[in-house]
């Protein structure tokens, strides 16, 4: 069995062109919003959208892959260029405002996809990853409680989403609650 060749220069930008059209018209119109309007919209052919994506599946997974993806990636930049704790609360504040942003769409993809999709499952893999990272980090630094878990730090992130959702204005408010008691206990 032979790898797959790697994509033309022009089709990998026809492909990232196509995600990333498609993450605004999902969020606008939602997840069923016609294929060749995100085709028009991306500015290829409705035969190259197909080519891609040859299902809608394909493309609402391509552009869930992608947004976590950029996410985790963020986890480690931040990191890298930050003091433990403020890449925490950077990328906290990014979890909020991902999740506020998303909401209606994230799950609309999720439900779309099949919860045991190679995709959905990686997904899962890399976020794991990423906040196991930051998390790690923070507790080493002495910056924040031992007996935080790296899924405690996501049901957080969303929880602040879910109940400012309604009232925006407490969201930096919530976050900051939230990361104050993250600390260690003295």
């Amino acid at each position: 069995m032979t790898a797959p060749r790697p994509m033309r220069a022009d089709a990998r930008r026809n492909y990232e062109r196509i995600v990333a059209t498609a993450r605004e018209v999902f969020l606008d119109q939602g997840p069923e919003a016609p294929l060749d309007d995100i085709a028009r919209k991306a500015c290829v052919g409705a035969g190259t959208l197909y080519r891609h994506f040859p299902r809608r599946e394909d493309l609402l997974e391509a552009v869930y892959s992608d947004d976590i993806k950029r996410l985790s990636d963020l986890a480690y930049q931040l990191l890298e260029e930050h003091e433990p704790r403020e890449a925490l609360a950077l990328w906290m504040r990014e979890q909020v405002g991902f999740a506020l942003r998303k909401r209606g769409l994230a799950t609309a993809l999720k439900a779309a996809m099949d919860s045991d999709s190679a995709t959905f499952k990686l997904c899962k893999i890399v976020m794991a990853e990423a906040v196991t990272a930051i998390l790690d980090a923070t507790q080493k630094a002495g910056v924040v409680r031992t007996d935080v878990e790296p899924r405690d730090l996501l049901l957080l992130a969303h929880g602040v989403a879910v109940g400012t959702e309604a009232n925006p204005s407490a969201t930096e408010r919530l976050l900051n609650v939230t990361l104050d008691g993250l600390k260690p206990q003295t």
